[in-house]
């Protein structure tokens, strides 16, 4: 196998039902070069939402990996709680959703 740098932890997929309309959220984990978590959440392929945060103080400690597990559940269990709060449905006056 790789250099550790370059490996990356498997992330989240999960599609949601939400009045009607499936939703697809995706966490991710860039690898160590570039210490990132990143998830997005689509309607019909078109991404909706993007949260990053970066990880470089796990680094350094010894169970990072399983520390960056947990960050990854919380960032994705964020976006899934926005998604039932009604934050990626259009707007009152605007029906398209663009702002």
């Amino acid at each position: 196998m790789g250099s550790s740098k370059f490996r990356v932890l498997s992330g989240f997929n999960q599609n949601f039902r939400y009045k009607g309309k499936t939703y697809h959220i995706q966490t991710e984990d860039s690898g160590r070069g570039n210490a990132t978590i990143m998830t997005h959440v689509y309607l019909g392929g078109v991404i909706l939402s993007t949260a990053r945060q970066t990880y470089h103080d796990l680094l350094s400690l010894p169970d990072w990996e399983n520390l960056l597990r947990e960050r990854m559940k919380v960032q994705h269990l964020g976006e899934i709680r926005k998604l039932f709060s009604g934050t990626f449905e259009p707007q009152v006056g605007n029906p398209a959703g663009d702002d």
